[in-house]
């Protein structure tokens, strides 16, 4: 019997490909390898369950036996790989070999730690699987006051979400402006506004420096201009890094993700990634469209027909609804400018570069309905 196609990682990029795949081929092996329980779950979610009235035991959708038994596959949960044997062409799992005919990397990212001293930092929480979700829900329980570090995409959709549902919240930030990279600071600070309406506190053009046991089981967070902040409990959202560390023990090129090509190829024979952990042509796209454009992909190639993905411009909604915001950034480093038009509550920002050719845009409230009309008349990634 041949070895399988081993899939590591069952979170989104994993399973998605794992579906896509078997709409193709019915009958080669494949097993999926990942050191959780492996149940299905939307990870954006996440950070709009409190609204939804959803907690970590009512997101999932399906279990492990459950993913299995739909994808005709080996589910090996709770289960680390230490490293990748190349030459073998295997797995190591407790220092054992698991053979594999196509290794695929799906082990997502890992959340970027903030440097914080006091005698409190270990309790600061980042949330990247459920498990960090069932914690914090545990945690917030019989709280009020939530202090978050990052005004990114999570930070504030958290920040939505948490004051949605009755809590104090705090979102601290170095950025003068909410999601600062994605958007303009004139749309950040409406962005800022709204939120605030919701009861957030902004602190901005500070970072938090050192996090204290204070009375009553409380918090002392003490920011760089000096202020100290009282809280119940301090959420780090300052962002993600592509997972890596596994790739590197194949000796895989490695740049800011796992280096592939178009057709999700590494440098190793073989081997293949996808997901928040790859590095698609020079591109990290931790996005939900990226990945479902990538699984399509690679399941055509790993079912005996190679196939190179494809990057038209894809819409980032961001999950505010104190202030809707869909975004097409423009590349980086692209020169040009931005022009902001404003109607009742909306905003319709469309960046121009020097040829006045349209490179990106920023919609919020009843504009965001523009963002696939939008988003056709962007050039593609690739």
């Amino acid at each position: 019997m041949s070895h399988p196609i081993v899939i590591i990682g069952a979170g989104l990029a994993g399973y998605q490909l794992a579906r896509e795949f078997r709409r193709l081929d019915h009958s080669t092996p494949l097993s999926l390898v990942t050191a959780d329980e492996g149940a299905y779950y939307s990870k954006p979610l996440l950070s709009t369950a409190l609204t939804r009235g959803q907690t970590a035991e009512t997101l999932p959708t399906a279990t492990a036996e459950n993913m299995a038994h739909e994808l005709n596959a080996t589910m090996m949960t709770k289960t680390e790989v230490t490293a990748i044997d190349p030459h073998e062409k295997a797995i190591l799992i407790d220092g054992n070999h698991f053979f594999y005919s196509q290794l695929v990397l799906a082990s997502g990212a890992e959340v970027i730690k903030p440097s914080l001293t006091g005698d409190a930092a270990k309790d600061v929480l980042s949330i990247n699987h459920l498990y960090h979700y069932a914690e914090f829900r545990h945690l917030i329980k019989n709280k009020k006051h939530i202090t978050i570090l990052g005004a990114g995409l999570i930070g504030c959709e958290f920040a939505n979400d948490l004051s949605n549902a009755g809590y104090e919240v705090h979102l601290i930030t170095p950025a003068e402006a909410p999601l600062d990279l994605l958007i303009p600071g004139k749309i950040g600070h409406l962005l800022q506004g709204a939120l605030e309406q919701n009861g957030v506190h902004f602190h901005l053009s500070v970072t938090a420096l050192s996090v204290q046991k204070g009375e009553n089981k409380n918090y002392v967070v003490t920011l760089s201009d000096g202020e100290q902040l009282k809280t119940e409990f301090i959420l780090s959202a300052i962002g993600l890094k592509p997972h890596t560390t596994l790739a590197k023990t194949a000796n895989i090129v490695v740049n800011r993700g796992i280096v592939v090509d178009r057709y999700l190829k590494t440098s190793v024979a073989d081997i293949y990634a996808l997901g928040d952990c790859a590095e698609v042509e020079g591109h990290i796209l931790p996005y939900i469209t990226p990945l479902l454009n990538c699984s399509r992909a690679l399941a055509k190639t790993l079912a005996g027909t190679p196939t190179r993905v494809t990057y038209p411009a894809m819409p980032i909604v961001v999950k505010t609804p104190a202030h809707p915001i869909a975004v097409c950034p423009p590349p980086k480093n692209c020169e040009g400018h931005w022009k902001i038009e404003t109607e009742n509550h909306s905003v319709r920002a469309l960046f121009y570069d020097t040829s006045q050719t349209l490179r990106g845009f920023v919609l919020t409230h009843d504009a965001v309905k523009e963002r696939h009309a939008l988003a056709k008349e962007l050039p593609s990634f690739f």
